[in-house]
């Protein structure tokens, strides 16, 4: 197990580790390896400290054929919220509110299944990320899936305009307004300039 990729929280006063347990080839999202390993750590930042609050993992276990495990997402910024989509693999696309650090729960997913039922076989969702009112998918198998969110908990992310997206870093955004990627953000956040290394990762 290795933390492969960190998210902050828009306010950077949260993080999450993804811990990509078995190179993302493995079946992970099952009951053997429990809940806490090929999960997403959460922490919250208090004066530049890292306090550990709690785990997040899928809740659906997936088939012996099935790679699944915490992977490559991005915030969908909705006021007040704290609420992030990422892909698991074959086990889909999860959209998960950390607003509670200690009680992160899924709130939306999507999944097709396994790719192979014979015998194992590598595949499914390697990225998410939200953009301006969509969420871009890479699928190893099928390509590209663009999906479209309704639900009134995101509703809010839809009066965020992204000017441009670059996944592997985290520019902050305006909540209610423009994001900060080429400074259209208030004061309040105008000074981040994004919040550091962004996404690690493969």
């Amino acid at each position: 197990a290795f933390w492969h990729s960190a998210t902050f929280n828009n306010e950077g006063t949260k993080v999450i580790f993804t811990d990509e347990l078995g190179g993302g080839g493995a079946a992970t999202c099952n009951e053997a390896i429990g809940p806490n390993r090929g999960a997403n750590g959460y922490y919250d930042i208090k004066r530049g400290q890292l306090s550990f609050k709690g785990y997040f993992k899928i809740p659906r276990h997936q088939a012996d054929t099935e790679n699944c495990v915490a992977h490559n997402g991005s915030l969908i910024p909705v006021k007040g919220k704290d609420i992030m989509v990422q892909a698991w693999y074959q086990g889909g696309l999860s959209v998960v509110d950390f607003t509670d650090s200690s009680k992160a729960k899924e709130i939306a997913f999507f999944e097709r299944g396994p790719d192979s039922t014979a015998s194992p076989l590598s595949g499914g969702f390697w990225s998410a990320y939200y953009y301006n009112g969509y969420i871009y998918a890479s699928d190893f198998n099928l390509g590209l899936d663009v999906i479209k969110i309704n639900d009134r908990r995101t509703d809010e992310a839809k009066k965020v305009k992204y000017d441009g997206l670059n996944t592997q870093t985290q520019a902050s955004y305006r909540e209610g307004g423009r994001d900060d990627h080429d400074g259209h953000g208030d004061d309040d956040h105008g000074d981040h300039g994004g919040h550091g290394g962004g996404h690690g990762g493969h």
